[in-house]
């Protein structure tokens, strides 16, 4: 892409604020591409996103993304057409302000375009629990949002329950999560995997010292690979058993869940008790001081 042609076609149609054909090709998309923008623009049916495109398109070029990019990001993120200039400037900015520098910034919005229509008040809670809560480092939450920028938006008690999980029941420190890119992985992907080397007596949670009878195998090695890999060579065991064991984790989760279900279900009928004897309490009490009062 020829910047400069780009950047004055940018001017020229900012100008005259029309969407056309003839207009895109002018900003450097070729004719498939520009028909294939138009289709989709006039199929959201929503007159903000006409016009609101073609300010889009300048805030995603002067990023610095080609053509090709900024199609893939808009058919990824259909939601990007209708985003205002300043929220996705301001958006893009706060990603900077985060430590995201020139190249990994780019990579990450195209990968996961998503992450432009996140409000910045979304990112700055989820970047101030990691920080506050989870004990991660400036950098470390860099690296975190750049790997795995889906993580804004996940629910914050499962992301702490997810962090607890693997720091405290793994023994795992924040240093080898980042490295191993642990927010890539679903809570139960994790237990499933490391349920099933525990039973198998292949990892042991560390003591208050961090020690361990047992050479525990890396996070690394037990996530980012295969499931033929880890079941074979790390947790030493047939397909056959880990699909079987895959099915009973399952059903015990469930049974934990109804347990869960019903023990607060009994604890919420238990309160209602309290309240109805602290109630009767309240009026007897009432009650008797009525009758003290009639015998002044």
């Amino acid at each position: 892409m020829n910047t400069e042609i780009s950047f004055c076609a940018l001017h020229d149609v900012q100008r005259t604020k029309r969407l056309s054909l003839s207009s895109l090709l002018e900003m450097g998309f070729t004719d498939s591409q520009a028909r294939h923008i138009c289709d989709s623009v006039f199929e959201i049916k929503k007159e903000s996103s006409v016009k609101r495109v073609l300010s889009t398109l300048t805030v995603l070029f002067v990023l610095g993304l080609n053509p090709t990019s900024v199609q893939k990001m808009l058919d990824i993120c259909p939601d990007l057409y209708i985003v205002k200039e300043t929220l996705l400037q301001q958006r893009i900015d706060h990603l900077r302000k985060l430590g995201l520098v020139e190249g990994s910034l780019q990579r990450m919005v195209v990968h996961y375009p998503k992450i432009l229509t996140v409000p910045v008040k979304s990112v700055k809670n989820v970047v101030q629990f990691l920080r506050e809560k989870c004990l991660f480092t400036t950098q470390q939450v860099t690296d975190i949002l750049r790997d795995t920028p889906a993580v804004v938006l996940e629910d914050l008690l499962q992301l702490e329950y997810k962090f607890q999980y693997v720091y405290f029941r793994m023994g795992v420190k924040q240093a080898e999560m980042v490295k191993f890119r642990l927010f890539r992985f679903t809570l139960d992907d994790v237990r499933c995997r490391h349920t099933f080397l525990e039973r198998r007596g292949l990892y042991q949670t560390p003591d208050k010292k961090g020690q361990t009878t047992i050479i525990n195998p890396k996070l690394g090695d037990i996530l980012n690979v295969d499931q033929d890999t880890f079941v074979s060579s790390v947790a030493r065991a047939s397909a056959e058993e880990y699909d079987i064991f895959q099915k009973l984790l399952a059903r015990e989760c469930k049974e934990e869940e109804l347990l869960q279900g019903r023990v607060e279900a009994y604890s919420d009928e238990d309160d209602d008790g309290d309240d109805e004897e602290e109630e009767e309490e309240e009026a007897k009490g009432r009650s008797g001081y009525e009758k003290r009062r009639k015998k002044k």
